[in-house]
């Protein structure tokens, strides 16, 4: 695990730093300096280059946090998302598509207005409300990680020197600070420090118990009371109560789990291939992680705008933010066991183990189907469900690129990478896609909406 971790920082973390301070250099010497002027230039004017920067820099910061749940990931990648896109709003243009509308969102403050008549320039925003946000959101970590966010902050302003004069820069740099601190403090009202208060698991015929070979407690028993991001995004995205527990061996259930111990037995080398290019381990690239970086590359595939891109980041972690809270709520309603639980006392094969290691939680439903599925969608509202996409995130670790011609078959995958990792039931499987999908249109209805105070 250690050799992982080291293995990480040199082929992901090096090349931050060195794209921090060179490759920023190709952002600035591919545009013509910019002609000053007084009127703000819209959003859409500048690429998504700085947003690429901090993405990978986040992407970096949880490869290297210890965390035995995918949850705090969750929360970092999506409220520094909404940051990001909050801290240029007003130079995103009220004909664009990508407007979000704050009113749907559950009791967000009210962000800070900009000077009227006053000049802004939006990456300079968005690279003082990125640090911010990455300094606050992985505060744990301690001083070494806020010297390298500092490090990234610094080298990108200087980027910035010849695009505008220094009260502009520091104008832009306040906006973003301010944004970000009032985000920030809204995140923290979200009621994840209750998340793993006292729990007593219940007893009982076909309930979840403690899963070899760690035997650890449930995590985070309570994370589906969090506040969710965006206002009724979970309503009716709750699925059907999963197949009746049965030890009878021509039941449904029996089945269902007789197929997981069947596939584990004859997995083909493209199976196994599958299962451990999903398998986000920490220190890694983690589960939310990964879907950051296929965030990161489709974007950077687009050649998105600014403000394309900071939407796109802002949706898809709403999204994924409140799809994990509903698979949450819905865990700790059933409380189903595992399969290696019921492979094991059940079916007698008492030695065995899944293929990737089951986490410390109940069965139903399954939350990486959750989050690639409402990651996905929002990828395929944005995008178009059929963009050809192949994903690098592993070339570092030396596993083969996967390739993908839709969003909905990348969903597929990695969702069913559980069920071929032994972990999950394909039932479950199958709700945490549907579910991760119902949730992300219910934000996309929900926010993706005009309002006023954008760039005309």
């Amino acid at each position: 695990m250690k050799k992982f971790a080291l293995l990480f920082i040199k082929m992901l973390f090096y090349p931050i730093l060195i794209s921090a301070i060179s490759g920023m250099l190709s952002f600035q010497a591919n545009r013509e300096p910019a002609a000053v002027v007084d009127k703000s230039l819209p959003a859409s004017s500048y690429t998504s280059e700085v947003l690429d920067k901090w993405m990978t820099m986040q992407i970096h910061l949880m490869s290297s946090t210890p965390a035995i749940f995918n949850g705090p990931f969750v929360r970092i990648f999506s409220y520094t998302g909404l940051a990001a896109y909050e801290s240029i709003f007003p130079g995103v243009t009220n004909k664009s598509v990508y407007k979000i509308s704050t009113e749907g969102l559950n009791g967000i403050p009210p962000m800070p207005e900009v000077e009227n008549g006053k000049k802004y320039y939006w990456p300079c925003c968005l690279n003082a409300a990125l640090a911010f946000m990455n300094r606050s959101m992985f505060s744990s970590t301690g001083t070494a990680s806020n010297s390298i966010v500092d490090s990234l902050e610094n080298a990108i302003k200087v980027t910035f020197a010849n695009d505008a004069d220094e009260a502009t820069m520091r104008r832009s740099s306040s906006y973003g600070l301010q944004v970000a601190q009032r985000i920030f403090s809204w995140a923290e009202t979200d009621g994840y420090l209750h998340a793993s208060d006292a729990y007593t698991p219940p007893q009982g015929v076909g309930k979840w118990k403690p899963t070899p070979p760690n035997f650890a407690k449930p995590v985070t028993p309570y994370w589906g009371k969090l506040r969710t991001m965006v206002t009724g995004s979970i309503n009716n995205a709750q699925p059907p109560e999963p197949n009746p527990y049965s030890e009878d061996t021509s039941s449904a259930f029996y089945k269902e789990v007789n197929s997981v111990y069947e596939t584990s037995q004859h997995l083909s080398e493209q199976q196994k291939e599958i299962a451990l290019f999903w398998r986000e381990i920490n220190p890694g690239v983690t589960a939310p992680g990964h879907l950051l970086n296929i965030l990161r590359q489709v974007i950077q595939q687009d050649k998105s705008s600014l403000d394309k891109g900071a939407f796109a980041y802002a949706l898809s972690g709403m999204a994924l933010n409140d799809a994990w809270i509903c698979c949450w709520k819905t865990r700790y309603v059933y409380n189903l066991l595992r399969p290696v639980t019921y492979i094991r006392e059940v079916m007698k094969h008492t030695e065995w183990l899944s293929f990737v290691p089951t986490p410390p939680h109940p069965e139903y439903t399954s939350g990486f189907a959750a989050m690639a599925g409402s990651v996905c969608e929002v990828l395929a509202t944005i995008f178009g469900n059929e963009y050809p996409f192949t994903d690098h995130t592993y070339d570092y670790a030396g596993m083969k690129p996967r390739r993908y011609y839709s969003f909905e078959a990348l969903a597929k995958e990695a969702g069913e990478s559980k069920w071929l990792g032994g972990i999950h039931y394909r039932f479950s499987v199958e709700a945490g896609l549907q579910e991760g999908k119902m949730v992300a249109k219910n934000v996309v209805k929900t926010i993706s909406e005009k309002r006023p105070g954008s760039n005309d």
